[in-house]
């Protein structure tokens, strides 16, 4: 996996490697030992999917404030979206900028939302699906 900076600190996104054969190909989208070795939470304690039927629909932004904040590993398996983050972290030298990417399910990348961003999309293509692995189980309060 290769880790690209965004203008949003602490927040990546994560291009899979792909190590293709006559069968296909094989790729990791996760590894806890490379997350972990960035400082970058590793904890999955959950694991999410958001179909959404037809283009142009808007999911967001969300957060979660302390003490039930969370980090996302986002990836488009479906379709495609513009993924977007806002940094609302209270002193973070990238407080109040925001970054937006493309993920699709062909481009192989995913984007790593750090604690108290703000998190959302918009779909670019009918019948997107978006996978997200969460490091804090989702909290109504």
């Amino acid at each position: 996996m290769r880790f690209i900076g965004t203008p949003v600190d602490g927040a990546y996104v994560v291009a899979q490697e792909r190590h293709s054969d006559a069968r296909g190909f094989f790729a990791r989208t996760f590894c806890a030992e490379e997350f972990g070795a960035r400082g970058l939470k590793a904890a999955v304690a959950q694991t999410s999917v958001s179909r959404n039927l037809r283009r142009g629909t808007l999911r967001g932004l969300h957060y979660q404030v302390r003490p039930a904040s969370e980090t996302k590993l986002v990836r488009c398996t479906r379709g495609a979206i513009w993924d977007v983050i806002v940094d609302l972290r209270p002193g973070s030298p990238s407080y109040g900028s925001q970054f937006g990417v493309e993920l699709s399910a062909d481009g192989w990348t995913s984007l790593y939302v750090p604690e108290l961003c703000a998190h959302g999309f918009q779909t670019l293509a009918d019948d997107t699906e978006v996978e997200y692995q969460i490091s804090a189980p989702f909290s109504p309060a």
